[in-house]
């Protein structure tokens, strides 16, 4: 009989399992030799990361933040490495693996999520633990968040613009 995996319903648990599966992208992109096959795991990758940052932002960060000064500095760095996240997804979108630097920018794309989810998992998910917030409820909310996302293309504001073009590309 298999063993049925339960789903995590926590926030916490949730972040945490979302930063896992990133994770094993990024070792079966470092694994793969194969061009297609390192496209579809990058394609994966964009799309985890652009759904779980996208609710992460509307829904964990304003709680973490809630007018608190002693949290502006870690929050403005989270912010930032969204942003510089978001700017790698966007060159990432417009190339290839045989592209100059392809590998390159994955490899520095994988080492900033890492610095990223080591701090939120130490730094931020304390604050939310010192909050005392229904973590269940925002759980619930956060997938509630990440499904509604997936179902449609992120919207062009959620990455940056190259030149003069929008950098994400739009089904």
């Amino acid at each position: 009989m298999a063993r049925k995996v339960q789903e995590a319903t926590d926030l916490l648990q949730i972040l945490h399992s979302d930063h896992m599966k990133v994770d094993e992208l990024f070792f079966q992109f470092s694994k793969s030799d194969d061009d297609n096959e390192k496209q579809e795991i990058v394609a994966q990758i964009i799309t985890e990361l652009g759904v779980h940052a996208k609710a992460e932002e509307e829904i964990v960060y304003p709680l973490v933040r809630d007018g608190k000064e002693e949290v502006e500095d870690l929050m403005d760095e989270a912010d930032t490495e969204h942003h510089v996240v978001k700017f790698l997804i966007a060159e990432l979108e417009n190339m290839k693996p045989s592209d100059s630097h392809y590998d390159s920018k994955v490899t520095v794309l994988c080492e900033l999520v890492k610095h990223h989810v080591e701090e939120e998992e130490s730094e931020i998910f304390e604050k939310l633990k010192e909050a005392e917030l229904n973590l269940e409820e925002l759980g619930r909310k956060f997938t509630q968040r990440k499904t509604q996302l997936a179902e449609k293309p992120l919207p062009p504001e959620a990455f940056p613009v190259i030149g003069n073009k929008p950098a994400r590309k739009l089904a």
